[in-house]
């Protein structure tokens, strides 16, 4: 276990303020993004990198999320929603495949009581009906003992993926005998799975690629984009400060 690791596991609640006085300085309280969307990429990467099996990269990950997580809330970030497991990835090997799952369920477990501490309300996108009951369990135990929880909302994308999300929402329109002419933008985001949180200003890729992966494909169409090449495991809070301030350099003009 890297040095890294044995430090993130000090609970978020036993910790100070991750960011000093002249990190904050950089960035406008009032325009930080309210609604982030990661891609956490590179676990696996980051494993072989250090000559780990992957499933060690996926438990760095998991605990890179925590750090995260916690600099959002700091930021004044309301919403983060993270690519957790999409759709296509159950087409990994079995035993990677059945490990996650496990993560999932000890993460879940695990932070439930730091989440509550810190203010973290645990909700989903996906359609999770097609997780391991196991899973199923624990995120719903989570979810219920974090429902009154208000500072920042963990949206975890669980076998999720763009495409998918927008033919249920799609099939709910047809169930429910929409006319054509009441179908506008805004009908289609009501039936979509963020319809509680709205479009995230910010989209996060981490190790280098620069695709969206089927991520959020309705809900990024105006969202500011930051790539960097620094694999999920080795991203932090500091991480996520300097997109915030790229962020805040940019001008959005929404297609306007």
């Amino acid at each position: 276990m890297s040095e890294r690791m044995t430090a993130h596991t000090v609970e978020a609640s036993d910790a100070k303020s991750i960011y000093t006085a002249d990190e904050l300085s950089q960035i406008d309280p009032l325009a930080v993004p309210k609604h982030i969307a990661i891609i956490m990429d590179g676990n696996r990467r980051w494993a072989k990198e250090n000559g780990l099996p992957p499933m060690m990269g996926h438990w760095e990950g998991a605990e890179t999320l925590s750090d995260v997580l916690r600099g959002a809330a700091e930021l004044g970030v309301k919403t983060l929603t993270v690519y957790a497991f999409s759709t296509e990835n159950w087409g990994r090997p079995k035993s990677e495949v059945e490990y996650i799952m496990e993560l999932f369920e000890l993460y879940l477990i695990r932070k439930k009581e730091t989440m509550i501490h810190d203010g973290v309300r645990l909700d989903a996108i996906g359609d999770i009906t097609k997780m391991p009951e196991k899973v199923l369990d624990a995120f719903h135990e989570t979810k219920k003992a974090t429902a009154r929880c208000d500072r920042i909302t963990l949206v975890l994308a669980l076998n999720y993926g763009g495409r998918d999300e927008i033919r249920r929402a799609i099939a709910k329109m047809i169930e429910e005998k929409l006319a054509p002419d009441q179908i506008t933008e805004e009908c289609i985001s009501r039936y979509l799975d963020t319809s509680p949180y709205g479009d995230p200003e910010l989209l996060i890729r981490t190790s280098g690629e620069m695709r969206v992966s089927n991520f959020l494909l309705w809900q990024i169409s105006y969202a500011e984009i930051f790539s960097t090449k620094v694999l999920w495991p080795n991203f932090s809070s500091k991480k996520l400060l300097e997109a915030v301030i790229s962020f805040q350099t940019r001008s959005r003009r929404l297609g306007g």
